[in-house]
């Protein structure tokens, strides 16, 4: 099921996925934009079959600071998101986003950043091995 959202500025597509989501999301890239995809994203989770969530990110602009990073991972309910594999892609080069990931798997998200989609994909798909 594909469901689009947009708002000024933005656009989400959010589609079932074998893995469990894959979401598209475009327009102005700024904290707010991206807390208001999240918030399309979780309660689609709650229902998705599979654990992974495939974030294509063609938002453009000035990319995030590293504390904006942190804002919008102290801001989501992480907590949720522990059961969740969350590969995020950006084509256009991963700018700091990876503050993003590494601050999410610091709150015990598993949580990459790739410039393939391909790539992207091939991670989710990829058994989870747990520390012993």
């Amino acid at each position: 099921m594909l469901r689009q959202v947009m708002q000024a500025q933005l656009q989400v597509e959010i589609e079932d996925h074998d893995f469990g989501l894959r979401v598209q999301v475009s327009g102005e890239e700024n904290l707010d934009n991206t807390l208001a995809y999240w918030r399309e994203i979780m309660p689609r989770l709650e229902v998705a079959q599979g654990n992974g969530v495939l974030l294509v990110d063609e938002l453009s602009g000035e990319a995030m600071q590293e504390h904006e990073w942190l804002e919008l991972v102290l801001a989501l309910e992480y907590a949720r998101l522990w059961r969740y594999r969350i590969a995020h892609v950006k084509s256009r080069g991963v700018q700091d986003v990876e503050y993003c990931a590494l601050y999410a798997r610091d709150a015990g998200v598993d949580a990459a950043v790739f410039t393939s989609e391909l790539e992207a994909e091939r991670w989710l798909r990829r058994p989870v091995t747990l520390p012993a």
